[in-house]
């Protein structure tokens, strides 16, 4: 029983859309457990000829990391780059915290912490 993509389009319930397919900057990361190469869609790998917006998923199954020759199986998924980290259903806790990429949380805990020495540090000119 095969179905066409317009009885595919009418068996959506109402009000649903069709998911659009993902550009290349929504696209996952897969970072090598071997040696910490990044595959990013976006790039894709000029050294193998992987044209930019490749899906990891697409690659050729004989596609090895560039730098350490590691299998497809060694990479493992980081999600989409500069994305908040931790599980989507999570991030609308807490302070507005959770809906920081890891760079912007790194700049608020030691842009905090240099704050603090320089709190502290002014003390010494109280009399």
């Amino acid at each position: 029983m095969e179905e066409t993509t317009s009885e595919l389009v009418e068996s959506q319930p109402e009000g649903e859309e069709v998911a659009a397919p993902l550009t290349p900057v929504e696209m996952d990361q897969f970072e090598c457990r071997a040696c910490g190469y990044t595959y990013e869609p976006v790039k894709g790998d000029s050294a193998a000829s992987i044209t930019a917006g490749t899906a990891f998923d697409d690659l050729p199954v004989k596609w090895r990391c560039p730098v350490c020759g590691a299998s497809r199986k060694q990479f493992s998924n980081i999600g989409p780059k500069n994305s908040p980290s931790g599980f989507k259903e999570n991030l609308g806790y807490g302070f507005g915290v959770n809906t920081l990429t890891p760079g912007q949380k790194n700049i608020l805990i030691f842009g905090a912490l240099a704050a603090g020495v320089l709190f502290f540090l002014s003390l010494y000119g109280l009399q």
